[in-house]
């Protein structure tokens, strides 16, 4: 039987497994699919305190693992395939490679994705120029033209931090009016810097090893032109990787984990989440290792 059992490996997982660690609860990470979670398909990271110089985003997830383990974390790496959950007792888990797992505290950490246009070239280009987050690579855009693909509240603000930084924001929508609420609209609209392209989606992204355009179809007659840019931020909200919970605990109606206030707790005594998971807000680095902290301490608590 494990004291407290953390399922997904990127800050909110790591920095939940420090603190554990450090309180002598010998924690257990789950690591997922992806060791290091999303961050480590991030390039560059320059607004995670402590690196003024900026680190990759791979970098910084290891130097999480290597700390969590320094203090008596351990990894084991492997998917989750069956939760069974219940309200203030034994949590079990069900690992992809058969074994099972009894803990008397979860940590769900398991991150959320974008989602993507789901084009050949969008995948190739990321990281080169295709982005889903302009908090996180706004900043690399000074005086470039970019793209926002989307027309909802998450396209308007991404539009609107972006002209912070680049000359020109172009926002192509595949519908005639916004998704967005009016007054996250009538900002965007109002914004000399940002652009609209209305009834167009974008087929293709442009550029060899970086970003040099867009190709956009018109959905009213089908008629096709090339837009130039240096970037594009693909702003069609997110997906949250809450399939094993679902009828298990509270979620909201975009299928994040809902939490209790201000704290890490879930419906259930004994289950917590932290992460981009129960996150529809912010969705950052440095907002998941925050929120891994509390989980770590409210299973202390409840387990003391």
């Amino acid at each position: 039987m494990e004291k407290i059992v953390i399922i997904g490996s990127g800050p909110a997982g790591y920095t939940a497994a420090v603190y554990a660690a450090r309180a002598n609860l010998k924690p257990l990470i789950i690591s997922g699919n992806t060791i290091g979670g999303l961050l480590t398909q991030t390039s560059e990271v320059e607004n995670f305190p402590g690196f003024p110089a900026g680190i990759n985003g791979y970098e910084l997830t290891m130097k999480m693992q290597e700390q969590a383990e320094k203090f008596g974390a351990r990894l084991e790496i492997a998917v989750v395939e069956k939760l069974e959950l219940s309200n203030g007792g034994v949590q079990k888990i069900t690992l992809d490679n058969g074994s099972v797992i009894e803990t008397q505290a979860l940590i769900i950490a398991t991150g959320a994705t974008p989602r993507w246009l789901g084009l050949e070239s969008e995948e190739r280009l990321k990281n080169c120029g295709v982005s889903a987050c302009a908090t996180c690579d706004g900043a690399f855009f000074e005086d470039m033209k970019v793209v926002v693909a989307g027309g909802g509240d998450s396209a308007m603000e991404e539009a609107l931090f972006l002209t912070k930084f680049a000359s020109e924001v172009i926002v192509v929508h595949r519908r005639n009016e916004l998704r967005a609420s009016k007054i996250m609209a009538d900002r965007a609209m109002a914004n000399e810097k940002i652009r609209f392209v209305w009834n167009s989606q974008i087929v293709e992204i442009l550029g060899d090893s970086e970003v040099s355009g867009i190709k956009v179809r018109n959905n009213a007659d089908n008629s096709e032109s090339v837009i130039e840019c240096q970037g594009v931020f693909v702003a069609l909200g997110h997906v949250p990787a809450t399939g094993l919970v679902k009828d298990q605990i509270e979620l909201d109606e975009s299928g994040f984990i809902k939490l209790q206030g201000g704290t890490s707790l879930t419906n259930l005594a004994g289950v917590f989440a932290a992460g981009d998971c129960a996150d529809p807000r912010y969705r950052q680095a440095i907002t998941a290792a925050g929120a891994g902290c509390r989980a770590a301490i409210d299973a202390e608590r409840y387990l003391g």
